[in-house]
């Protein structure tokens, strides 16, 4: 399927395709200390945010086969916390639930290594729920390693 999947630059239309998949990364958290509710707002909220973002570096990318959309990435300009280096970064990366599996998220994610590297950034970083073990494993054999660890404790 990969060989058929074309990644292209977003349009205004992909929207609704964006929003769709909203839903599918709040369910990820299991952050049993947040309701589903604030969960699902919090993530439609940034990724209205993100769409509407201007003044930075940024690219957000389909992935579609035959004029299906499949899933998007975003990646923008971000300031490493340890070095205060200009860095990319990927905040959001969802595939529909029918092309899980099928090699698209890597392609997205290949595409947003490009921009990075088209930018002349030397890292690229990402933050991932705690509790999806699914993405951490994923995002390991694409070469990414942990290097801070945020934790919080309900009271």
């Amino acid at each position: 399927m990969t060989e058929e999947v074309i990644i292209r630059n977003a349009l205004p239309s992909d929207r609704a395709f964006i929003f769709e998949l909203s839903p599918r990364l709040a369910e990820v958290a299991g952050l049993v200390w947040h309701s589903d509710e604030t969960i699902q707002k919090m993530q439609h909220d940034y990724i209205k945010e993100m769409l509407d973002q201007t003044g930075i570096p940024q690219i957000t990318l389909i992935a579609e086969k035959s004029q299906i959309p499949l899933g998007f990435i975003y990646a923008c300009a971000r300031k490493d916390e340890i070095s205060g280096e200009a860095c990319g970064t990927v905040p959001l990366l969802a595939v529909s639930p029918s092309a899980q599996g099928m090699g698209v998220g890597q392609l997205l994610m290949n595409s947003a290594e490009v921009w990075a590297r088209n930018q002349r950034y030397r890292l690229l970083h990402l933050e991932v729920f705690a509790n999806n073990k699914k993405a951490h494993g994923f995002y390991q054999k694409l070469g990414f390693k942990a290097e801070t660890l945020h934790m919080i404790k309900p009271l």
